[in-house]
């Protein structure tokens, strides 16, 4: 009966609602005079009650509202978009998966490709960077090991021959080639200050060794070992041949004066000069080249001494090859010679010239405790009395040496 009382009042659209049908009921169920009275201010208790809450409910929500009721009227043009980009996406995800399954085949790892292989080539350089890094700061840190004090040369020969370790194993590479070019042009400089070492006036014995010792370990992977030991002697005694004419060198004033003595002494119109700047620097000279000359053959002996010559060798072997030490005393005694003959002439006095020849024989005798006397080749430029000279040295010796004797026998 409510049911149909439902279509007859609301209409067939409205008659199939539950809460209407059953409001029907509950009014069916009421006597008229509640229907009248009790229901219309039960209608208007709850229609006044759902007015406070709507208000109620707009106070505090009416931000929310407004929003959701633009959002909802945004729905109208956001729903065909969106729609149309899932068609979109719906036809794009097969070609996805085609580039995916090609650039899965392209790019296997057991296939070779360029990329693949600049891609690895990478990640081993960044794996690698340390290690790089340590290799690129060789050639700093031998700069730096030269160019402190003191140096340290055992550090620098240390990381130098390390340098020349990875060029060995890796000759290929273009940084190590760069970085070992670049230690070599440090170790050159350094190999130049060890050279400028052997040119001091006071070089000791000790510091010569040293200097020779590190000098080998530069170049023994240059030349072969023999050579190494020639080009080093010849350096030895080429640099302390240069400290000894830049010593002689200091001596120009007193030569100047000579020279001019010589030209009195060719020209007899301007008078016999006397001799004395001659003298002054001759002695000068012989005792400058004394002291320097027993020196040089002295260490270069102790040099030549430090290299290991094998002991034995081939009948048919060319080694060992002549020593520059057997032929530079010759060149000593060319300065020596060559520096007599020009200016003992201006002596005329035969004490003077005595005291001279003296000096220079007891120059030859210094030299001789050394192997290198050339006392007997002085007789054989020009010097006359240089044999009477000897002969009475040799006398006064033998004498002394018997005077020695008896003392002793006593």
């Amino acid at each position: 009966m409510a049911q149909m009382l439902a279509e007859q009042l609301l209409g067939p659209s409205q008659a199939t609602d539950e809460t209407v049908v059953a409001y029907l009921e509950q009014l069916a169920g009421l006597s008229v005079d509640d229907v009248q009275n009790a229901e219309l201010q039960n209608i208007s208790r709850d229609s006044h009650s759902l007015l406070l809450d709507l208000q109620t409910l707009s106070k505090k929500s009416h931000k929310y509202v407004v929003e959701s009721a633009a959002s909802h009227s945004s729905l109208c043009q956001t729903l065909p978009s969106l729609a149309g980009r899932a068609s979109d996406l719906a036809q794009m995800v097969p070609r996805l998966d085609k580039e995916a399954e090609l650039f899965s085949t392209e790019f296997n790892k057991n296939k070779d490709n360029n990329v693949t292989s600049d891609r690895k080539r990478a990640l081993r350089l960044l794996h690698n960077s340390e290690r790089l890094i340590d290799v690129m700061d060789i050639p700093p840190l031998l700069i730096s090991a030269i160019n402190s004090n003191p140096v340290n040369y055992s550090s620098t020969l240390d990381l130098y021959a390390h340098a020349q370790r990875l060029a060995s194993l890796h000759p290929s590479s273009t940084l190590i080639a760069s970085v070992t070019n670049e230690a070599d042009a440090a170790v050159r400089q350094m190999a130049a200050d060890l050279i400028s070492t052997l040119k001091v006036a006071n070089l000791k014995l000790a510091t010569g060794l040293r200097t020779i010792g590190w000098l080998k370990r530069i170049v023994i992977d240059l030349v072969s070992q023999s050579s190494t030991e020639e080009a080093l002697s010849a350096t030895f005694l080429v640099c302390r041949l240069s400290t000894l004419i830049f010593t002689l060198d200091a001596l120009s004033p007193l030569k100047d004066l000579a020279d001019q003595e010589s030209m009195h002494n060719v020209d007899p119109s301007r008078g016999w000069a006397g001799g004395q700047h001659t003298e002054r620097y001759l002695k000068r000279f012989i005792e400058i080249f004394r002291e320097h000359s027993f020196g040089i053959v002295s260490m270069a002996k102790s040099v030549d001494a430090s290299f290991p010559h094998p002991k034995n060798f081939p009948a048919d072997s060319t080694y060992p090859l002549p020593s520059v030490l057997a032929s530079f005393p010759l060149h000593l005694m060319g300065l020596l010679t060559d520096t007599l003959q020009t200016y003992l002439p201006n002596l005329i006095d035969r004490t003077t010239r005595e005291s001279i020849l003296t000096q220079v024989l007891y120059c030859a005798g210094s030299l001789g405790r050394l192997g290198a006397d050339f006392g007997v080749l002085l007789s054989s430029v020009g010097m006359s009395e240089w044999i009477e000279l000897v002969k009475k040295h040799r006398l006064l010796a033998g004498r002394l040496e018997s005077v020695i004797g008896d003392y002793r026998g006593r």
